[in-house]
């Protein structure tokens, strides 16, 4: 994951180009972002009005200025926890995105799938996404586990492993990935 989202259109061209060039050299993917997500993620904030959708025509650019193999996409995702009223995702976005990043070879990634519930995220693979990023619904459940009285340090690692294991496998199905490995 090459992750210039927080630099300027050709920083983070740049930079991922540069990323891609040695990952590739070892026969390694490339996962990188365009558009800035908003939400919490490793104890850095990015306000709504930071936020900032994947502009499709700079994904053209980007794609083939960088020779990426996945974009992770901002279609009204976020870091962490959704409001309330839910998540408010561009689907019309995601599609066009999906058109131009197949014909390029390119599959799509959506960061921030924590809470997104399964019609959307059905909708979403619809859409050509083949990758979810859950990671607020994991570290929710390893929180969760600690709460829980045990004896021992080792009680704890083993509860929060199965709590977690319990998440991957309710996503890995819904993902539509299990049994696929």
């Amino acid at each position: 994951m090459a992750d210039g989202s927080h630099l300027s259109f050709e920083e983070n061209i740049a930079y991922t180009k540069f990323i891609t060039q040695l990952a590739h050299s070892k026969d390694m993917l490339v996962e990188a972002e365009l558009g800035r997500l908003s939400g919490t993620e490793d104890d850095l904030t990015v306000e709504d009005y930071e936020a900032k959708l994947t502009d499709l025509n700079q994904a053209e650019d980007f794609i083939d200025r960088t020779g990426i193999d996945a974009l992770a996409v901002c279609i009204g995702n976020v870091h962490g926890k959704y409001p309330p009223s839910g998540p408010n995702l561009r689907l019309d976005l995601l599609k066009d995105l999906h058109a131009l990043a197949s014909k390029k070879g390119v599959f799509l990634v959506l960061h921030g799938a924590s809470g997104v519930p399964e019609d959307l995220v059905k909708s979403c693979i619809e859409r050509g996404v083949r990758k979810f990023n859950v990671n607020t619904e994991l570290r929710k459940a390893y929180m969760e586990c600690l709460s829980e009285p045990k004896k021992d340090l080792v009680q704890v690692m083993a509860s929060a492993k199965e709590k977690m294991k319990a998440v991957v496998v309710e996503k890995m199905k819904l993902f539509g990935s299990a049994g696929k490995a």
